[in-house]
């Protein structure tokens, strides 16, 4: 249930740890309730997109209540840089992984239980440990244990994108600490995996906090793949368009290892600054390519899925997917890694017909042949699906990615979104759409509904390979007809079947997935029902790409004159500069908004300093008069 309680016990001093630690005067919709929650001992389950704020839901209470939280938290990486950046503010934190010696572990506990430090990170792993519990033990009988909040929580779900059966057992911290409140946290669950997180955790009564999943400030477009070389022009095309305009950093997500060595060497190739990430390279290679690019010394990382869940990069100004995502779910988390400041970003997919098979072939290569697909495996396919349904739609983006996580959109104006690239108008409709449909649905039909979208592809742009031949399949009527079709084309045009119920895929038990009639399929071939099929333009060349023509006004980027962006130029490169003799990432420092407000309001006194967003004490009297100083010079 959504919950509209009012906050609780006075928010006096949440609002001023808020501004003294972080430099904000107010909390976001529903960070309110979430903290309330918190501070009442009331279970909660906690959705707010990627940029929502989640992690301030379960880092303000311990200020407040003066008790520690511990925090289920999946990667080293993500803990290390949270502790950095809390440190930062002023804020005592500590991270227990792998990676802390035996000393310093007894070192955080004894902090733990003095009331240093009321903030611990853990990995779902170690949670469960005897050692662990017994620590969760005495804190909670020492009145020290306020909270437990599990981050990333769609992972105990197989119904979720990133389903890891280690954190099913986070529901045995119930037994050990049954009094202590269990907050869960997500930026990315549907209705279906909502309420399966909350019997697996096992909360009760919880607080349903579900935050608006649109991102306004994200413009959407999918394309068709071009084939070999031509795909990495698609992707520095768009990396160009913002290197231009001397944007932020650019994540291009790739579903294999080879494709992110591929796509790093093409675009290095094409004069950018570009590096591979993924999990066959080294510990030290991977750690120095995610330095480098949070730092801002690197501007394009080219990278499996495995990169972006622990990078707080704030300024990522495009996301490319270079094949379709393995989930709509999925899709939400690493698109939403642009634009994490709230600024215009751009998310780009490059779509290829074969990119769902790939995804299949990953999720079943432990199946033995013959043997019936296990339950959890079915449902990660029947995600893939769901992605190429948003893929092959061709309506809003925007709508279609609220309407997935169960929630209405109001399009901001009469143009639609006005921010992706179906309501921009960069979308074909094909003028031949109801022939290509009937032929789609009768080669279907002729064979026998027993083949897959690949097979059928073939089959009507005339294939004549082997498999077609001892079939006999060069032999039907419907072989060929589309032959003067890309292939790319004609796959999206079968997705868009599927979408309408004209089709549906049907998994058989080897795990083979061939396509059906749907409720509409008849009425399709038949020409009974009207069918209107379109396709993306392709190659987005740069010409075509339009200017996003509305925005949400919680999106309206503060626009800066020539001067005032000369200025934020300069302190945006004192930010570098003392990043580097401070050893952490320029975003550690000041978000690209805030350097924006600077440069536009030019606060001359601590005071006035102290009124932008995101100045709060500890960076004040960290680097603040460094940048009263460039400031002053500034105006002389």
């Amino acid at each position: 249930m959504m919950t509209n309680s009012e906050p609780g016990r006075g928010m006096g001093p949440i609002l001023e740890a808020l501004r003294r630690v972080w430099g904000y005067d107010h909390l976001r919709p529903l960070q309110t309730e979430a903290v309330d929650a918190a501070l009442s001992g009331r279970d909660a389950l906690v959705v707010l997109p990627t940029g929502g704020g989640k992690s301030l839901c379960y880092q303000l209470p311990p200020l407040v209540s003066g008790k520690a939280t511990v925090v289920v938290s999946p990667l080293i990486a993500l803990m290390r840089d949270q502790v950095r950046a809390l440190e930062v503010n002023g804020y005592p934190a500590a991270a227990l992984h792998s990676g802390v010696d035996f000393e310093d572990v007894r070192a955080i506990e004894s902090r733990l239980h003095s009331g240093e430090v009321n903030l611990v990170l853990a990995a779902p792993e170690r949670m469960v440990t005897t050692g662990f519990r017994g620590l969760l033990a005495r804190l909670a009988d020492a009145g020290r244990l306020g909270a437990i909040a599990v981050d990333e929580a769609h992972c105990i779900s197989q119904w979720g994108h990133d389903f890891r059966p280690e954190y099913r057992r986070l529901a045995e911290l119930r037994e050990v600490v049954p009094h202590t409140p269990m907050q869960a946290f997500t930026a990315t669950a549907t209705p279906r995996v909502r309420q399966d997180i909350i019997v697996q955790l096992g909360l009760r009564e919880p607080e349903v906090l579900v935050g608006v999943f649109d991102r306004p400030n994200l413009t959407y477009r999918v394309r068709a793949r071009q084939s070999g070389a031509l795909a990495f022009k698609q992707a520095a095309e768009a990396i160009a368009r913002h290197q231009r305009a001397g944007e932020g950093g650019a994540i291009v997500y790739c579903i294999s290892r080879k494709e992110a060595e591929e796509f790093a060497e093409a675009l290095r190739g094409l004069g950018f600054d570009a590096q591979p990430y993924h999990a066959g390279m080294k510990d030290h290679q991977r750690e120095h390519v995610e330095r480098a690019f949070i730092n801002e010394q690197l501007g394009v990382v080219c990278a499996t899925v495995a990169f972006g869940m622990g990078i707080d990069r704030s300024n990522v100004r495009l996301v490319v997917h270079a094949a379709c995502p393995k989930s709509v779910e999925a899709y939400q988390q690493e698109a939403g890694r642009a634009g994490r400041d709230g600024e215009p970003a751009e998310c780009l997919l490059l779509y290829g017909s074969s990119d769902a098979a790939r995804w299949s072939r990953l999720i079943l290569r432990d199946v033995p042949p013959g043997s019936p697909v296990p339950v959890s495996a079915r449902a990660q396919l029947d995600l893939i699906r769901e992605a190429q349904r948003f893929v092959a739609t061709m309506r809003c983006r925007h709508r279609a990615l609220s309407e997935h996580f169960g929630q209405a959109y109001e399009p901001p104006g009469p143009n639609g979104c006005g921010a992706c690239d179906v309501c921009l108008g960069e979308t074909e409709v094909e003028p031949d759409s109801a022939r290509i449909a009937q032929i789609l649905m009768s080669a279907v039909a002729r064979l026998d509904q027993r083949w897959g979208a690949a097979h059928v592809t073939d089959v009507v742009r005339g294939a004549e390979n082997k498999i077609i031949k001892a079939n006999a399949h060069d032999a039907l009527s419907v072989h060929g007809m589309l032959k003067n079709h890309a292939r790319g084309e004609v796959q999206m045009y079968l997705e868009q079947l599927v979408a309408m119920g004209a089709l549906q895929r049907h998994l058989t038990e080897s795990g083979f997935e061939v396509l059906r009639f749907g409720d509409l399929g008849n009425a399709v071939m038949k020409a009974q029902t009207p069918v209107t099929l379109a396709r993306p333009m392709g190659s987005g060349s740069m010409r075509r790409e339009k200017t996003r023509k509305t925005r949400s006004a919680t999106a309206e980027p503060m626009v800066l004159n020539a001067d005032e962006q000369a200025l934020f130029e300069t302190l945006r490169h004192l930010r570098l500069t003392i990043a580097k003799e401070e050893s952490i990432p320029p975003y550690m420092v000041f978000s690209d908004a805030t350097l924006r407000e600077m440069a536009q309001r030019r606060p001359n006194s601590r005071r006035a300093m102290m009124e932008i967003k995101g100045v709060g004490q500890a960076k004040w009297d960290a680097f603040g008069q460094s940048f009263l100083e460039a400031l002053s010079a500034s105006s002389h």
